[in-house]
């Protein structure tokens, strides 16, 4: 593959029951709900009972901030939903149609999340046993149960394994895998040289393997991705390129900003 996409059969996720998540997690819009209300009564006890105008006022705005927000971050979620506005389905089958994968060997996920990535590769590639690494934190509410559950879900429990991983240090030896992918994991990781762990995912891909890693990359947390691009090359990598999927994954860049990944980039190539 020369800077183009692989096609894909029609694969779509989530249609026996798996639970997949999203990416604005419902912690967040508890999070923004609550102090919306708690603003909405704090306006109302300064207006009501202290009658501290002023105050009440700058609570009402805070109030009616606040709902916008959460009106906000809601459509975003159901942007992501599978089986609704389903954008998460159609990043990762943007981030897999530039793998240039032949299905032999093995590919590992960094940052596999609920396992959907990692799943729709296995689903893809009937020959490869897929491999997703992720820390679990909180935040997402994601774990390694519900990747092995879902994984069982669409039939590919035998060829995918979950296991509990640090992109900043992989437990793998170097030239592990065959492939490689990731996908809006990084800019998640605080205080690490985005580099750094981009150059530490590479580490585990076998010589002639393939990689598609796909991340908001920021200038002020990524710095120049062409001349890190060029340095690749440089050291012998193949195919290498940057891919706008900002534009080719959410269509547009009013819609790509409004979901809040409008520096959406993917680094792919061949080791």
């Amino acid at each position: 593959m020369k800077n183009g996409r692989k096609k894909q059969e029609q694969i779509h996720l989530c249609a026996h029951g798996e639970d997949y998540g999203n990416w604005m997690p419902v912690s967040m819009l508890q999070l923004v709900g609550g102090l919306a209300v708690l603003a909405a009564v704090l306006s109302l006890l300064s207006l009501a009972v202290f009658h501290i105008t002023a105050l009440g006022v700058v609570f009402v705005i805070a109030a009616l901030l606040l709902l916008a927000l959460l009106l906000w971050i809601t459509w975003i979620r159901r942007q992501y939903a599978f089986g609704s506005g389903g954008m998460m389905e159609q990043v990762h089958q943007v981030v897999l149609s530039h793998l240039d994968f032949d299905g032999q060997g093995q590919l590992l996920d960094v940052g596999c999340g609920s396992g959907a990535l990692s799943i729709r590769a296995a689903l893809i590639w009937r020959a490869a046993q897929v491999v997703g690494i992720d820390y679990w934190g909180s935040a997402y509410g994601y774990g390694q149960a519900m990747c092995e559950k879902n994984a069982a879900s669409e039939g590919v429990a035998a060829r995918c394994r979950f296991q509990h991983g640090d992109a900043n240090k992989l437990d793998f030896p170097d030239e592990s895998f065959n492939a490689v992918v990731s996908n809006y994991v990084y800019h998640n990781i605080t205080g690490a040289d985005k580099r750094n762990l981009l150059r530490e995912t590479l580490r585990v891909l076998k010589k002639g393997g393939v990689f598609a890693l796909n991340d908001e990359m920021k200038p002020h947390m990524y710095g120049d991705m062409e001349a890190f691009a060029q340095e690749l090359r440089d050291m012998g990598y193949e195919d290498v390129h940057i891919i706008d999927t900002a534009q080719e994954a959410f269509g547009s860049r009013r819609r790509v900003a409004m979901m809040m990944l409008g520096d959406s980039r993917m680094l792919v190539g061949r080791k």
